[in-house]
């Protein structure tokens, strides 16, 4: 079993609101959901109106299927042409299987 977390720090520069940023990053998470089969949350800067860290999570029986959904849901995030890619972070979770 393999496990990986992707974090994207994003700013909106063009977000006059909260309820404008809430409205960007829900299609993020949403879509991210529903075509590549991840976990996706707002993990941090709730508060912040141009600026959201999103979370990405996936499980997989390897590891290249683990980096092919999060590389698509970073790609997927990188073709928004309203925000900006500020900070990327992946994490692997060791796991020993138990037999």
């Amino acid at each position: 079993m393999h496990v990986a977390a992707l974090r994207i720090t994003i700013r909106i520069p063009l977000s006059a609101s909260l309820k404008e940023k809430r409205s960007m990053v829900r299609h993020l998470v949403d879509t991210s959901r529903q075509r590549f089969g991840v976990s996706a949350s707002e993990v941090e800067a709730h508060d912040r109106r141009q600026v959201a860290v999103l979370g990405f999570a996936t499980v997989a029986p390897s590891a290249g299927q683990v980096a092919t959904l999060l590389d698509r849901a970073e790609r997927f995030v990188w073709s928004h042409p309203d925000i900006e890619v500020v900070e990327i972070s992946r994490h692997w979770l060791d796991v020993e299987a138990e037999r």
